[in-house]
């Protein structure tokens, strides 16, 4: 998984309007400047033009689209620009300058022509590198990539600053003592550099340099998925901070017996899923999409709905099954859409109940109990804390579309909470938030902040010796991991130049990555300064790594407490939701071996009290009772009853490919339709 690099903080609105007044004061003062003539008014406005304009490509791009809108963009405003320096020249000295300046004038109305000759070949070059299909961990050498051309050649902006800034600063330079010939060299050289550009650029639209154009990639795709022959896939779609929900599917799919595949529907999804082996497609259009139905693929696994989802189900020959990427009491949980699938597989009997009492239109029948193979790796309770610091790992969930109350705490109970588990002295906190909290209610935004920066300040005040050695082993494992897992592009690499680089991976990297990542978390934990607390944003550690160093657990009625339970350690949900405890535990079934928090956290020193001393716990039991409900049970293992729905799933889809091309072959008499295979390649399947 590639890093993405973090926005450019944006303006303020104050700052953006700043920057516009003093570029349309520098062009009113330069074109004052160009007829009076006043030559250093003139070199000054130009000078302070280009700056701003370095200003704004660096620091504040969203003001050059507001120039855009207003049809000012960068070629109105460089020609601008330099047709003021023409003027000005022109009003300086006798009245034959005319004759002496019109080829200057004639070179740069060439530029121009050749910059707008640029950008249509440079579309034309980006259209040949728009293939149909985006592939990950797949050999696509055939389709003949190569590198992305320049950044500078394929944005206008750039491109026209640092070309037409030798003619600029020619007719700045021969201003002063009207030597026409300064002008004249710098319009050449800015003549050379775009006739430079524009044969770099049609060199690459001859047909061997050409990538493969969409008929051949299709047909390459189709040969792909014969020789290949997947079998159960990973079905995504969604938007950029969505990714998570189904890298949390990876592991469980690369464990399925058969040929796993993923297919996406974005092209920008590509980089956003986590390091992993399995072939990863990207099929934007739904032409291309529909291909998949004359494959051996047999099953689509759906971690999310989204509006994408309703065509992939098109596709009469394989079966869609539903398996969200977590489980919780709240609605989005049950979502009616689920009955568009032909199975549903969930955790345990807990989710079972909740769609049939929800009424949402699927049947019994379709639900499958399949477990969490993701919380193999959750280590059980192991008793009483047994370091110096009681580890509490508050991990509050977002909140939101619905703007229910009770979704998160961190509004109204996030700084009491926090405040409170800061203030025992025996206590380590993991802060964990959403990725998402604030991108809806500013306020849950600003209140993840104040909790951060409450977490610092306590920090501030007692900090523990860092061990000696952890530092440097963390930081030679992070440089493994980071080597296995994240994949090195040059930079203005575009989306053809990262399917030659992210080809098929090593033997064996799958297996390399386990390991280096299990190392990475050993040695992140024993390298934290003792009692530490932390504030835990990045994808690593994972959540479930923190799980199994945590004591105790304080979240909202989320799949992160339902995951939780796989350890049977304890855990609280803050009930912000205005219902009194009796009422809020009947309405989510996850809080019944839950302590229950107020949003004053008066409960939290009793709640630590039964985390150092299990004997008071008197939730033990219910949690090992709910842990059965929720998700099932331990025997046998998650992966295996996972890897039995596929197995069944893949079953029926053959079964019925089989029946439709019996079906067909007795409606047309001397025609024979065959399935794309005969399933012979699919694992056997198990009983449901």
């Amino acid at each position: 998984m590639t890093a993405v690099p973090l926005p450019l903080p944006r303006p303020p609105a104050l700052l953006k309007g700043l920057v516009t007044i003093v570029l349309a004061a520098a062009f009113a003062a330069q074109a004052v400047a160009a007829l009076l003539p006043h030559v250093p008014l003139l070199i000054a406005a130009t000078t302070v033009s280009l700056a701003t304009e370095g200003v704004l490509y660096r620091w504040q791009r969203g003001v050059l689209s507001l120039f855009a809108k207003s049809h000012a963009d960068i070629t109105v405003r460089h020609v601008l620009r330099d047709l003021l320096l023409v003027v000005g020249l022109l009003r300086l000295g006798e009245q034959d300058r005319e004759t002496v300046y019109a080829p200057l004038v004639a070179g740069l109305l060439a530029f121009y022509v050749l910059h707008c000759a640029i950008q249509a070949v440079s579309v034309l070059v980006r259209r040949t590198r728009t293939l149909p299909v985006v592939t990950r961990n797949i050999d696509a050498s055939a389709l003949r990539l190569s590198k992305a051309p320049s950044v500078m050649l394929r944005r206008p902006g750039h491109r026209l600053l640092v070309f037409g800034l030798p003619a600029t600063a020619g007719l700045l330079a021969a201003a002063p003592g009207d030597e026409p010939v300064y002008a004249a060299a710098g319009i050449a050289l800015s003549l050379t550099l775009a006739l430079t550009g524009l044969g770099a650029l049609l060199f690459r639209l001859l047909p061997a340099r050409r990538p493969a154009g969409e008929q051949e990639v299709l047909d390459w795709f189709d040969a792909w998925l014969a020789e290949y022959r997947p079998t159960v896939g990973l079905y995504f779609s969604g938007g950029a901070s969505s990714a998570y929900q189904a890298n949390m599917w990876l592991e469980p799919l690369a464990k399925t017996d058969g040929k796993p595949v993923i297919v996406l529907r974005e092209r920008f999804m590509v980089q956003k899923i986590a390091a992993t082996d399995i072939p990863i497609v990207c099929l934007p259009k739904v032409s291309t999409l529909m291909r998949l139905e004359h494959s051996t693929l047999r099953v689509l696994i759906h971690p999310a709905n989204s509006g994408k989802t309703s065509q992939v189900l098109r596709i009469p020959t394989i079966r869609h099954t539903f398996v969200n990427h977590g489980e919780s009491d709240k609605l989005s949980s049950c979502n009616p859409y689920a009955k568009a699938y032909d199975e549903v597989w969930v955790a345990g009997p807990a989710a079972r109940e909740r769609y049939a009492l929800a009424e949402v239109g699927v049947e019994d029948k379709d639900v499958v109990e399949t477990g969490r193979p993701q919380l193999d790796a959750v280590r059980p309770y192991a008793g009483r804390p047994t370091g110096t610091s009681t580890t509490v790992l508050y991990a509050p969930t977002w909140e939101g579309w619905d703007g229910n109350p009770g979704n998160t705490s961190v509004i109204t109970a996030g700084e009491n909470l926090v405040r409170a588990l800061l203030a025992d002295p025996g206590v380590r906190l993991l802060y964990k938030p959403h990725p998402l909290t604030g991108s809806v209610d500013p306020r849950a935004g600003a209140a993840d902040l104040r909790i951060r920066e409450l977490i610092r300040a306590a920090n501030r005040e007692r900090t523990g010796a860092r061990r000696p050695t952890g530092g440097a082993e963390l930081a030679r494992l992070t440089e493994e991991l980071d080597r296995l897992t994240t994949a090195v592009f040059r930079a203005g690499a575009d989306t053809l130049e990262r399917m030659r680089v992210q080809s098929a991976p090593e033997p064996g990297r799958a297996e390399a990555v386990a390991r280096a990542t299990a190392a990475w978390e050993e040695a992140y934990w024993a390298s934290l300064p003792e009692g530490e607390h932390q504030i835990i944003t990045d994808a690593r550690p994972a959540l479930y790594s923190c799980f199994n160093v945590a004591d105790l657990l304080i979240s909202d009625v989320s799949s992160v407490i339902s995951d939780f339970l796989a350890s049977e350690k304890p855990y609280a949900v803050a009930n912000t939701s205005g219902l009194p405890e009796a009422a809020f535990r009947t309405a989510f079934p996850t809080v019944a071996a839950a302590t229950v928090l107020t949003p004053d956290a008066a409960g939290v020193p009793g709640l630590l009290e039964t985390v150092r001393h299990p004997e008071k716990d008197d939730l033990a039991q219910a949690r090992a009772a709910l842990k059965l409900r929720l998700l099932g049970p331990a025997d046998p293992p998650s992966q295996e009853r996972f890897n039995a729905a596929v197995r069944a799933l893949c079953e029926e889809a053959r079964a019925q490919r089989a029946r439709v091309a019996k079906r067909l072959t007795a409606e047309l008499p001397g025609q024979r339709t065959e399935p794309a295979s005969d399933g012979a390649d699919l694992p056997t399947a198990a009983p449901r």
